[in-house]
């Protein structure tokens, strides 16, 4: 089963949300609101988290992403009144790290984690797509 068959079925079973953005009726982009998430912090707080933001190469720098984000934060913000989000450490994420900060989001204070996993201090780590700094948003009113 491929990732987006995973996505719909998540959706069909009403465990995430996805939005999917197009451009002239051609595919985009996509976000996830995963709304039971695997981080430990988010989900013993109730946090939903947006998830695997992608657009695609051709379409990005045109507010696809920020389109995306502002639906996904509207959907949680029906809920409740605030949002999760990780962000890898590696400069394939610069421009996702600078967005979130951007859009209001401050790291959760827990420090990086590693599949999850608080890493600690000194502890030898391979850096990848698992390697995740998680921020919050505020979704209430001011």
């Amino acid at each position: 089963m491929t990732q987006y068959e995973k996505y719909f079925r998540n959706q069909e079973s009403g465990t995430h949300v996805i939005f999917v953005a197009e451009v002239d009726s051609v595919f985009a982009g996509y976000v996830t609101v995963v709304w039971h998430p695997g981080y430990d912090s988010f989900a013993g707080k109730g946090i939903p988290e947006i998830s695997d933001l992608n657009v695609l190469p051709e379409s990005r720098r045109r507010g696809i992403a920020s389109a995306l984000m502002d639906s996904a934060e509207a959907k949680i913000s029906e809920r409740g009144d605030t949002a999760g989000i990780g962000v890898g450490m590696t400069p394939d994420y610069g421009a996702a790290q600078k967005m979130y900060v951007l859009r209001g989001y401050v790291p959760d204070g827990r420090g990086v984690t590693q599949n999850f996993d608080p890493v600690s201090y000194r502890q030898p780590i391979v850096v990848d797509h698992e390697t995740v700094l998680w921020f919050t948003k505020d979704l209430k009113p001011e």
